[in-house]
């Protein structure tokens, strides 16, 4: 009987801590089923930004939310911002974060390029490279990492971004 009660406090206190998870949601234009048109890389046309996002359940201490953005289709850069990273500064629990342009490092509002696209050639990018698979059907997502000024990872979650 004494094993029952000492985990019932464990219980409660997980049950506290998912009510507190951090959460992101894709902005418009962007639905998170379709790359919108006009969002996709240079070379099919479009002049792709981020899309907007909005981000809650920020954990104390977050200076930073790190945003890898990764094509899940295409397995060189489907992992580990692939399609770039960048560095989003924080204030607050929650926050609406700007679209920003692709294939440049000269970022607004204090977003920085935390490392470039792993692409290569005529696809290469000095920062995010919007999607470019040239209609496919290719799954893009982000995933955001709320890290603090020692570069602790607090939290993590993800966002579906479409298919192109």
């Amino acid at each position: 009987m004494k094993s029952l009660f000492l985990s019932l406090p464990i219980i409660a206190l997980s049950a506290g801590l998912a009510s507190a998870e951090m959460r992101a949601q894709i902005g418009a234009p962007w639905n998170g089923k379709t790359v919108p048109a006009g969002q996709q890389c240079t070379l099919h046309g479009g002049k792709g930004k981020t899309p907007p996002f909005q981000v809650t359940g920020i954990p104390d201490g977050t200076v930073m939310l790190v945003v890898e953005y990764n094509d899940k289709s295409f397995r060189p850069l489907s992992t580990k911002g692939g399609h770039g990273t960048l560095g989003y500064p924080v204030k607050g629990s929650s926050g609406s974060y700007p679209a920003v342009p692709g294939l440049t490092a000269k970022l607004p509002g204090g977003v920085r390029v935390i490392k470039k696209a792993r692409s290569t050639g005529e696809y290469a990018s000095a920062g995010y490279l919007p999607p470019c698979s040239g209609g496919k059907g290719n799954q893009y997502q982000a995933e955001i990492k709320a890290i603090n000024a020692k570069g602790k990872v607090l939290a993590k979650t993800k966002m579906d971004l479409g298919r192109y």
